[in-house]
């Protein structure tokens, strides 16, 4: 719409230049003559004032109804005077008509509002690539048959076909098949993600190399994609503090510009200037001092900001979170599927003499294959991660509070914690004992295998700590930023976990409904505290927290107790936030510095303060210093996108 009005506007302002009074006079030139070119100045500048000016008046209206007046009530202000008092003009009042300046400043306008809407348009790009990832059709699969129907044919529990390079149409999980997915969109992750049988896929997110047979979770509005895209609404609509005082500066401008106007009237008037000498220099103040590039300041670079954070897999659900989030000064972090996987890893292979470990690894994942315990899966990937093929039990008990007993190559394998060697009267030899007691003290587990009643070693295992976190935790320190670690587990285990990870302080044995005490501990000690953590327990300690920030919750988005969402399980991406947070704001200061301080030093040049020394600013140049400050703001705010989020430097 402002492009169209600009464009016409333009076109129709070169004649009504040509035909002025004063541009004839500064050029030197005549233009054709022709019966009634005279009025030509009229004519169009009334066209130009009814249809390119009618969306500032319409804005001025809006902005009078809800008693906050701002830059649409300047410019309209601005150009109203102008056209009227150059209609009177044509109607025999003394004077010199402005219709060329009219035509210049309305033109002006139109261009910078044009350029701000690219500008906002192009920082919310990514709500629209966001909605265009989805297909319009899927391949649902009825009876092992295929047939193509609209997605929103789709329900929950129907079996679809994925098939290599189809993007996914919904959220799901993935019941055959196995192939890499690109998440790039959706997560920032440039590398392709593996996913297997059980593993979860996100809709939106594009198949690359296999085929996948996917039950549907989640379809339409309920999927992560959906929820993104509302996130992103949500923060581009939620205000900051920073929104708020330009809020405040841009209606006291309001104020400041029309006393000003008011003054300069009042003092030209006392100096017996010409009233078209007056009414030039009202109109100046009013144009020069229209608080468009103070209006823009803010919201541009929130725009391209969340954006930013979007593409980056940092979802901004209240943006109030993403600009307190620079003086943070202490993260805490829940340990279990935070810090660490959450997931138990055999870290290591004790045996008595004479046994191989290979052959012990082998029997214990036999023996563990039929159990769904998630120390039963260590054990099997611990097997596979060696390429170990073990065999199938021919027989297979749980020992409820021991382990489990299986019969393997007509051998009974046990495997299990301290208890069962007590059921089976068998004690460890003294140097795997004395291998116990230092993994017991470290905060690690320990299983025993046992073949035909004999000890064949320990199975040491642990929560595995993600390799990302040394990198979070270093980046924070460097930043002179304190780590903290809440977990429920042991002494033992938070002490192992923070001493390899080099954490400035821990919490053990935290009951989550007591984490937020903690949180509040550390804010009395008066710390800006950030609190990392899976969204659900820690839920509390999320919303006492001066940032809330949920890690890994791609697959649930709406968790309510947390100001940011980090769709990557990536302790690092907290680092990345308070990065795009600083930088941001920085971003905002300059411009807030930017337009504030140039209504400063234009509106006393546009009153004509410089008069006594032979300088007047046009009514035209001040329209383009207007405009011009508007885009050096528009400019400024692009620059952000140049921001490295894949560093942590």
């Amino acid at each position: 719409m402002f492009r169209r009005r600009f464009w016409l506007s333009f076109l129709l302002t070169i004649p009504v230049l040509l035909y002025s009074h004063h541009i004839q006079m500064w050029f030197g030139f005549t233009p054709p003559l022709f019966p009634g070119s005279g009025f030509i100045p009229f004519i169009l500048g009334t066209v130009i004032y009814i249809y390119g000016g009618l969306v500032f008046i319409q804005g001025a209206w809006d902005e009078m109804k809800q008693k906050k007046p701002g830059m649409m009530t300047l410019i309209s202000l601005a150009i109203s005077v102008a056209y009227f008092y150059s209609l009177m003009v044509t109607m025999g009042f003394p004077g010199e008509a402005l219709y060329w300046e009219l035509a210049t400043l309305v033109t002006i306008m139109l261009l910078g509002h044009w350029l701000e809407m690219r500008a906002i348009e192009g920082a919310s790009g990514a709500l629209q690539e966001l909605a265009k990832l989805l297909p319009d059709q899927a391949r649902r699969l009825v009876n092992g048959e295929i047939e193509e129907i609209p997605l929103h044919a789709l329900a929950p529990g129907d079996l679809i076909l994925i098939r290599p390079g189809d993007q996914v149409p919904i959220d799901g999980t993935i019941e055959q098949g196995e192939s890499f997915v690109n998440e790039a969109m959706l997560t920032g992750e440039s590398n392709p993600v593996y996913k297997g049988e059980n593993n979860r896929v996100i809709a939106g997110t594009v198949n690359q190399d296999g085929s996948l047979r996917v039950r549907v979770d989640k379809t339409g509005g309920e999927t992560t994609l959906a929820g993104i895209i509302g996130l992103l609404e949500q923060a581009q609509s939620s205000t900051t503090r920073s929104q708020a005082l330009a809020d405040r500066a841009a209606f006291l401008l309001v104020l400041i510009a029309m006393a000003a106007a008011v003054m300069t009237a009042l003092a030209w008037s006392m100096a017996a200037a010409g009233s078209t000498f007056v009414l030039e220099r009202v109109v100046t103040v009013l144009i020069i001092a229209c608080p468009h590039a103070l209006g823009l300041a803010i919201p541009l670079v929130v725009a391209i900001a969340t954006t930013l954070s979007a593409r980056n897999g940092l979802l901004v659900k209240n943006r109030l979170a993403l600009e307190d989030a620079r003086k943070i000064d202490c993260v805490v972090f829940d340990k279990t599927g935070t810090l660490t996987k959450g997931e138990q890893i055999v870290t290591a292979i004790h045996t008595v003499p004479g046994v191989d470990e290979d052959e012990m690894l082998r029997l214990a994942a036999a023996a563990e294959a039929d159990s769904e315990h998630m120390i039963a899966r260590a054990i099997s990937r611990a097997a596979r991660d060696k390429n170990i093929i073990y065999p199938q039990a021919q027989h297979f008990e749980a020992l409820p509070g021991r382990g489990v007993l299986a019969r393997i190559e007509g051998q009974q394998v046990y495997v299990g914690g301290p208890n069962l060697l007590e059921k089976l009267q068998q004690t460890l030899p003294p140097d795997l004992e004395v291998i116990k007691k230092k993994s017991d003290s470290e905060g690690r587990g320990s299983l025993v295998v046992v073949r035909s009643e004999q000890v064949m070693g320990l199975l040491l295992m642990a929560d595995e700590i993600r390799e990302e976190s040394r990198e979070a935790v270093a980046a924070l320190k460097k930043r002179n930023i304190r780590v903290v670690m809440l977990t429920g587990d042991s002494e033992a285990v938070a002490q192992r976990v923070s001493r390899e990870l080099r954490i400035d302080q821990h919490f053990a044995q935290v009951l989550p409904e007591h984490k937020a005490e903690k949180i509040q501990q550390l804010q009395s000690e008066g710390y800006r505290v950030a609190m990392v953590g899976d969204g659900v327990n820690d839920a509390p300690a999320l919303a006492l927290a001066d940032v809330g920030v949920a890690i890994g919750a791609g697959t649930d988005i709406a968790v309510e107790s947390a100001g940011i969402i980090l769709v990557r399980n990536d302790p690092r991406d907290i680092v990345r936030l308070i990065k795009l947070s600083r930088s941001t704001y920085a971003k905002m200061q300059q411009n807030l510095a930017w337009a504030v301080g140039y209504n400063v030093l234009a509106i006393p040049l546009a009153a004509g303060i410089l008069a006594p020394l032979g300088f007047i600013l046009p009514m035209a140049v001040g329209a383009v210093v207007m405009s011009a400050s508007t885009i050096i703001v528009a400019l400024n705010a692009q620059l952000l996108r140049r921001l490295d989020l894949s560093s942590l430097e």
